[in-house]
């Protein structure tokens, strides 16, 4: 039986943000979180009772300290964290705004630990005793390390028989298209379950057409077995290789938008990994509203609210 249920490898990010209102440029105080994409996921999985591990190096400071505390208290394992007697923790700006100003972030994560870190200094171990291993193309560029151990990560758990999914999760700040087309493309080959938002399938994949059509689009580029496509406030559509799944957007209040495409894979993987990819997609789309009614980038929930707001109306008080 393996240790695991889930693992992953990603970077612990400090997140600082100013409210909608406030400018960075004058701002004298930052709302702090920790963030990071692969841990958001394995984070929300372990609150819904899975069994998560995650491979990161952070430097052994009070920052990252702060990271390393924020994922222990979602229980995720640690154990394979390396931490570094010094360097540096990336972090990212958040500047929140209302129409007609966009929300704005700006990234510092050049030179960070992680980027550092060579694939020799990967428990490698540790990181493919597992049923599942998910990885994110939002990783990738961060260094040719990054890029490297996602690659050798996903090659040796297909060589293992582990499942695998990817997250395609572009970010333009990070990298060109041309050159994310190219990279994620390869990576995503033969994926057990391939994630996708619409906008990356059309402006950095090249798809095009209605849902489904870009769904097969992505099956013939990458050969992966099931495919997720979110259809940002429409919900999602989902794949499984012969009949096709759509599920809305849940209504909700938002508070925080950041987080939410992370939640949906964690919904999402925790139907599929219960062997329905059906069930998962409704999971998905509750769980996504729940990180956008919450403050920070993990869920926090557990798995019988979970199921309660499947089908269940809001109320105002539960007593």
């Amino acid at each position: 039986m393996a240790r695991f249920d889930l693992t992953t490898f990603g970077e612990g990010v400090l997140r600082l943000s100013v409210a909608a209102g406030q400018r960075i440029e004058t701002a004298t105080t930052f709302d702090v979180n920790v963030s990071g994409t692969e841990a958001n996921i394995a984070g929300a999985l372990s609150r819904l009772g899975w069994r998560c591990g995650w491979v990161s190096a952070l430097p052994d400071t009070p920052p990252g300290r702060r990271v390393i505390n924020a994922y222990r208290s979602h229980d995720i394992d640690l154990s394979a964290v390396v931490m570094r007697s010094e360097g540096r923790v990336s972090c990212y700006y958040v500047e929140y705004a209302n129409p007609p100003r966009p929300i704005k972030i700006y990234y510092d994560r050049e030179n960070s630990c992680l980027t550092q870190m060579p694939p020799e200094d990967v428990d490698w171990d540790y990181l493919l005793d597992t049923r599942h291993l998910h990885m994110s193309g939002l990783t990738v560029p961060l260094s040719d390390y990054t890029e490297a151990i996602i690659s050798q990560a996903l090659e040796k758990a297909r060589n293992k028989g582990i499942t695998t999914s990817f997250d395609i999760n572009y970010r333009k700040l990070l990298w060109p298209e041309a050159k994310a087309r190219e990279k994620l493309l390869s990576l995503a080959a033969e994926v057990d379950i391939l994630f996708c938002g619409r906008r990356d399938a059309e402006k950095v994949l090249g798809c095009e057409g209605e849902p489904e059509q870009i769904i097969q689009q992505l099956a013939e580029m990458t050969n992966a077995r099931n495919i997720v496509v979110s259809l940002s406030s429409e919900g999602v559509i989902g794949w499984d290789g012969k009949d096709y799944y759509r599920e809305d957007a849940k209504k909700v209040w938002i508070i925080d938008r950041i987080g939410a495409g992370d939640a949906m894979v964690a919904g999402i993987l925790h139907g599929w990994m219960n062997e329905s990819l059906a069930q998962g997609l409704k999971y998905g789309v509750v769980m996504a509203a729940l990180a956008l009614s919450q403050v920070g980038d993990v869920v926090i929930t557990h798995s019988r609210e979970l199921v309660s707001l499947l089908d269940g109306d809001a109320v105002d008080i539960v007593r």
